[in-house]
């Protein structure tokens, strides 16, 4: 993952929200991803109060528990379980009536100021989490993208303006660098440096900008032998809206720096590029089995104006650079940018593996 002379990206200006059109209302439909339920992002607004809340250390955290009028509290509190029973069991109420909602927090950080909903199981005391946000277009291609060329599920719903998200569980990748980076025996450095390399191919080739390490997860799996290592992308708010390059590989960020001084001591270059190569396999087999799916999403997103198209000239233009390829130049939208990406590693599989995006 070589710095070659281009600065980090810096901190971009908040993002707009883009309406959901008509087209892509019609593919959530379709894939049954939107429905009918009995919350909205506006009626979660009308709390009354806010408690600030802390982490276990007793320090602030960039959450505050909200409190509703207690008239609406029962009521509410229906609806969220029912809200979590379509999310999880396709609105099987039966099986969801010995759950409670534990607590609701709003989070101003950011730009989905989402709402985080707390359910817990009563009889054993497990709790899950799901997300009330502002619908937004950009973040529904973003997370319909992860569903189809990741290797992670899942699973969300649209109502209107409403967006429902499920709970991405792992060790976020800022206290992963601090608590874990290479002071944890039981993780094999190896398997670590293959995994950044793999993420940052995934995030790449589908343009999901903005990895920095508090907007990714850890995910741990034990093994027979040693344990297995996942990234997985929690947010999906930048999904191709920036035209630099380089704003969507995670290796170019400040904050995963140590991370890149990670592969660079684990991984040789030859090593890298075998991985790159890997994941850009798994990506086009991923899309081949959703074929038809990920071409209506595509399409869609090809007739949706996600970027300024001043942006979307930039990017193609670094793309053409990078895959050294022209039809590139021709892309008049981000949807079209992200089809010729699966074209270039496409043509690019069955060639000599050239080590681009290796440590040094």
């Amino acid at each position: 993952m070589p710095d070659d002379g281009t600065h980090f990206p810096l901190p971009t200006k908040r993002k707009p929200s883009f309406p959901i059109s008509a087209d892509l209302r019609g593919y959530l439909r379709r894939y049954k991803r939107e429905r009918e339920i009995p919350v909205t992002y506006e009626r979660l607004r009308a709390f009354q109060e806010v408690i600030p809340l802390t982490d276990e250390a007793g320090k602030p955290t960039l959450w505050d528990t909200v409190i509703y009028d207690s008239t609406e509290m029962p009521a509410l509190n229906d609806a969220l379980k029912e809200v979590y029973a379509w999310l999880k069991v396709d609105g099987d109420l039966s099986v969801v009536s010995h759950l409670y909602v534990d607590r609701v927090d709003f989070c101003t950080f950011g730009n989905s100021t989402p709402f985080r909903v707390r359910i817990v199981n009563a009889y054993n005391d497990n709790q899950d989490y799901f997300y009330v946000k502002k619908a937004d277009a950009s973040r529904i291609y973003g997370i319909e993208l992860e569903h189809l060329l990741s290797p992670n599920r899942l699973n969300f719903l649209v109502q209107g303006d409403t967006l429902i998200e499920e709970h991405i569980a792992g060790i976020p990748g800022d206290m992963f660098i601090t608590h874990w980076l290479g002071k944890r025996p039981e993780l094999k450095a190896i398997r670590v440096a293959k995994e950044l390399v793999k993420f940052n191919e995934r995030c790449f080739v589908r343009l999901l900008g903005d990895m920095r390490s508090y907007n990714f997860v850890f995910v741990l799996t034990p093994d027979f032998e040693e344990a297995q290592i996942r990234i997985r992308a929690m947010d999906f708010d930048q999904q191709s809206y920036d035209g630099r390059k380089n704003f969507y590989l995670p290796q170019f960020f400040k904050d995963n720096y140590p991370l890149v001084r990670f592969c660079s001591k684990h991984l040789r270059p030859e090593t890298a590029a075998q991985y790159r190569r890997e994941e850009q396999t798994l990506i086009l087999h991923r899309a081949s089995l959703a074929s038809e799916r990920l071409g209506l999403l595509l399409h869609d997103m090809a007739h949706d104006p996600l970027a300024p198209i001043e942006k979307v000239h930039s990017l193609r233009e670094g793309l053409a650079e990078f895959y050294h390829r022209t039809d590139y130049l021709r892309c008049e939208s981000m949807g079209a940018l992200i089809r010729q990406n699966l074209e270039s590693i496409r043509r690019d599989i069955g060639k000599p593996v050239v080590p681009e995006l290796v440590p040094e």
